[in-house]
């Protein structure tokens, strides 16, 4: 099932594809948010910093806007980048028959 050679491309199949990896950015870019905003909560504590909320986080908001534009842009370009390794250019199909001479 997961080793079968990838049926030919659509844009319908490319839409969905670009969505989903935009997804996963997005859900990394919140995690690595949380991570960051973990340690400089931290740091703060240590420090004994004044921290000042904006909203219900501590992190400045143009920072948190950056966070989400990085990680939906990385997972679109990313989504690009195996789009064309998978289905256009087939790498992974054409090193495998190079590594155990199916040809």
């Amino acid at each position: 099932m997961f080793f079968n050679t990838p049926k030919n491309p659509t844009k319908l199949k490319k839409t969905i594809y670009l969505i989903t990896s935009m997804l996963l950015g997005a859900l990394l870019s919140f995690i690595a948010h949380a991570l960051i905003e973990i340690n400089y909560l931290q740091w703060a504590q240590k420090n004994n910093y004044q921290v000042t909320f904006y909203g219900t986080c501590a992190l400045y908001p143009v920072i948190q806007a950056a966070l989400w534009i990085l990680g939906t842009a990385g997972g679109f370009f990313l989504g690009n980048f195996w789009w064309r390794n998978v289905y256009v250019e087939r790498v992974w199909i054409r090193d495998n028959k190079k590594q155990y001479n199916y040809e």
